[in-house]
């Protein structure tokens, strides 16, 4: 295989910097791409290059295949690495980029297409044997069929998710028949504009669930191994803002069961390079049921790098080129507990809204072993209401979870942030709650805490 000469980095803010990082580390030079709203932005500083592709939108910028393979062309970058979100967990851009000639870092754009619509990874998930939780086929606008009869026999509550969604986008609770038909069509529209695929599908809705999920690194030849799990079941509106690893008070029952599922998924699509398999884990059944599958690196992946000391997406970009060093599983070996907690510029009090806004005063506590601080701004920077408005991530270890939830308050205290609302107090009182530190905790959590 190739090697990276030169890498493009197809995304934006805190993702597209931390790639930079290891490209650094590394020595492969770097290229930017960036709106006309992030001319001045971080990511566009830390990258020896770097091109405007088109306006703030992202559908007329980030999301432009065309003039991402034309920058492509024009800087002479022979690799992509598509962060989280945006194209990342495309298939077609993903073929495009290898029909030009360039390296995908990423797993194959079949196994991209197989796992990126969550209905068909349910069906492939069935057919291995791993536990789902009871749903429908598919509805499409226009479908013939009356979804209320199978909504029935699935039992409410329930979810609405979109076919091609991820990332708690694209998904709806229903707790009666009476808003099903509207809470479809809504996730319909949603999921047209978003995805640019209408399909949603039924799923049963676990009210005492928890979030977990299994970090997972694919050889490509069918062999792959875990790096252990993470908890991300604090979340609002569907999207974590606290994550974990590993996932607390677990069996190792459980936790065995859920590692040997996700490299089930491994095995059978012959996977190359990192992903996660989330589960949603039953607190009244003791049972988990396979989510999704994200055929991507995870906005959450530090706090597995902080307990394993891997740099996963150094380990990415040696798959993609064949320079990877197939490990074994015993050689992964699990240190302390780590939290990551997400900054965003958003107000609580008012159900999370947004804060669009200049960063007047931004300062972060300096980083040592037990504390990592991954942004995409600088003080001075504005969150434009274009894009995901988070600030920073801030990840910290200890030697057991109360360790690292006691450097975690103590980093948040620490912060001196003033031009937007932000969630910082919120993300403290949280940490400091009885129920959180004993893991008396569900995916509602936040929805309780706010009524």
């Amino acid at each position: 295989m190739s090697s990276v000469e030169k890498l493009l980095i197809a995304n934006r803010g805190e993702i597209a910097c931390r790639i930079i990082r290891t490209c650094n580390n590394m020595g492969i030079p770097t290229v930017a791409v960036h709106s006309e709203a992030d001319r001045e932005s971080l990511h566009v500083e830390m990258a020896d290059e770097a091109y405007e592709i088109g306006p703030p939108p992202v559908n007329e910028s980030y999301l432009d295949i065309e003039a991402i393979l034309k920058v492509m062309q024009e800087s002479g970058a022979n690799a992509v690495h598509p962060g989280y979100g945006l194209l990342a967990e495309n298939a077609g851009f993903a073929r495009a980029v290898q029909q030009a000639g360039h390296i995908w870092i990423g797993p194959d754009p079949a196994t991209i297409d197989a796992m990126g619509d969550k209905e068909r990874a349910r069906e492939l998930a069935v057919s291995l044997d791993v536990p789902v939780l009871p749903g429908s086929g598919r509805f499409r606008p226009g479908d013939e069929g009356d979804p209320s009869e199978i909504a029935a026999e699935i039992g409410y509550p329930l979810l609405v998710k979109a076919a091609a969604g991820g990332g708690g986008i694209g998904m709806r609770a229903v707790a009666s028949a009476e808003k099903l038909l509207s809470q479809i069509e809504t996730t319909q529209k949603l999921a047209e504009r978003i995805f640019g695929d209408a399909s949603i599908f039924l799923e049963r809705y676990v009210p005492n669930a928890r979030h977990v999920e299994v970090q997972i690194f694919g050889f490509g030849n069918g062999e792959g191994i875990h790096l252990f799990d993470r908890d991300c079941t604090i979340q609002r509106r569907f999207q974590k803002i606290i994550e974990e690893a590993p996932a607390p008070s677990l069996s190792e029952e459980i936790r065995g069961r859920m590692q040997a599922a996700a490299l089930k998924l491994v095995a059978h699509q012959s996977y190359l390079g990192a992903g996660t398999v989330e589960f949603i884990y039953d607190c009244d059944r003791d049972d988990f049921y396979f989510l999704e599958m994200n055929t991507r690196i995870q906005v959450e992946h530090a706090v597995t790098e902080m307990v394993t000391g891997i740099d996963l997406v150094k380990c990415q970009i040696e798959a993609a080129t064949g320079d990877f060093v197939s490990a074994k599983q015993d050689d992964i070996i699990l240190t302390g507990h780590a939290l990551e907690c997400r900054i965003y510029a958003e107000r609580p009090e008012k159900k999370f809204m947004p804060s669009p806004g200049t960063l007047n005063i931004l300062e972060f506590p300096d980083k040592t072993e037990d504390l990592r601080i991954d942004t995409g701004v600088v003080q001075g920077d504005t969150i434009t209401p274009y894009y995901d408005p988070m600030i920073a991530k801030v990840i910290a270890s200890g030697v057991n979870r109360d360790a690292a939830i006691a450097r975690m308050r103590q980093a948040l205290s620490e912060i001196k942030l003033e031009g937007v609302g932000n969630n910082i107090a919120f993300l403290s009182d949280v940490l400091s709650d009885p129920d959180f530190q004993k893991v008396d905790i569900t995916t509602n959590y936040i929805d309780k805490q706010q009524k």
